[in-house]
């Protein structure tokens, strides 16, 4: 017998062995769907429609609302620069404004359960954020695209991944937020949920 012949059931098994980890994936994805479906439409939706949240989110729309492209990339290059800076008057003035204390809030009230929670004006612009995040633009992104273009009731929920620095399995669950003032869609919410919490 070969030392081929001899290693092939072993090829053979961890093929086997890979295969049925690749196929497990979605299932897992899938076994997390209702539960995070049914927080998104309850507690997620609730602490959503803020009144406070939903009068900054409106306010900053007010000024966003002539920004073109430009002025996007512009303030998310500027806020990506200032990460990790001493200096950071965007960054401080954003996570230091009334929506976001709100949302630190939140997040510690949820004793681990939300990992981060961000909320988006019109044009995908971070109005208040619990965490740093990396950008200030997510308007390209389908946290944003598939929430606030879905119109009201949408839910988008992200594939479950495991966060490097902490080591948590997440997903990240965004909602539109609509301003019951008009019924219009405003904006949107992405929070971070550790899926061995639900």
């Amino acid at each position: 017998m070969s030392i081929h012949t001899m290693l092939r059931p072993a090829f053979v098994a961890f093929g086997f062995a890979a295969a049925l980890s690749l196929a497990a994936a979605p299932l897992a994805q899938d076994e997390f769907t209702a539960p995070l479906t049914e927080l998104a439409k309850g507690e997620i939706a609730a602490f959503a429609s803020d009144p406070a949240l939903v009068a900054a989110i409106v306010a900053q729309n007010a000024v966003t609302s002539a920004y073109d492209q430009a002025k996007i990339d512009a303030l998310d290059a500027q806020w990506r620069a200032e990460v990790g800076t001493a200096s950071k008057p965007l960054i401080d003035a954003t996570l230091g404004n009334a929506a976001s204390q709100y949302l630190a809030g939140v997040q510690e009230a949820s004793a681990g359960k939300y990992t981060e929670i961000f909320a988006m004006d019109a044009k995908g612009l971070n109005v208040g954020q619990s965490t740093l995040t990396s950008d200030y633009w997510q308007g390209d992104e389908d946290k944003f695209t598939a929430s606030f273009g879905g119109g009201a009731g949408a839910v988008h929920i992200g594939e479950v991944e495991q966060d490097e620095s902490t080591q948590v399995f997440q997903s990240q669950v965004s909602v539109p937020i609509t301003d019951p003032a008009t019924g219009n869609v405003v904006g949107a919410i992405t929070v971070g949920v550790d899926v061995s919490m639900l």
